[in-house]
């Protein structure tokens, strides 16, 4: 029979399964950032146990595995003092004339649809440094953004 008609198993014809990538930089996390990473590896690390279905086990092995790697680089930002925007600061302004408020935060604790950025973000970017009453380009526009206040989260 010739090989091309032949079925040993399905595994060769799954999608392989990757690591879960680590955005490059520095792993700069807040307080509640590394409270959240800390809670998330209790919550795998017990999920893991219960697991006995091959492929569930292997993708919380794998989302333990970054976990632990992004807690052993995680750098804890100082508080900043909200005299400039900066990593780790909730920051109000204008971008279009709406008004806008958001937090910079590390990669693993952003979330946009809760306000929170991570701080290599375009927006973030254009924000960081910035006093209240300055002026960001964004987008390729120029002063498009306009601060209006910036405070420690």
């Amino acid at each position: 029979m010739s090989v091309a008609f032949r079925r040993d198993g399905d595994e060769e014809h799954l999608e392989p399964k990757f690591e879960v990538p680590i955005a490059p930089g520095p792993n700069l996390v807040t307080a509640r950032g590394l409270d959240l990473l800390k809670a998330r590896a209790g919550e795998l690390a017990a999920l893991a146990v219960t697991l006995t279905e091959e492929t569930a086990l292997n993708a919380a092995r794998r989302d333990l595995r970054y976990i632990q790697q992004r807690l052993v680089t995680a750098q804890l930002a100082p508080v900043p003092d909200g005299a400039v925007a900066a990593f780790g600061c909730r920051v109000d302004f204008t971008l279009n004339g709406a008004a806008r408020a958001l937090e910079i935060v590390g990669h693993d604790e952003a979330d946009a649809g809760a306000g929170r950025i991570a701080f290599t973000a375009p927006l973030a970017r254009a924000l960081l440094g910035c006093e209240p009453g300055d002026l960001a380009d964004f987008g390729g526009q120029p002063d498009a953004i306009e601060v209006t206040a910036i405070r420690p989260i």
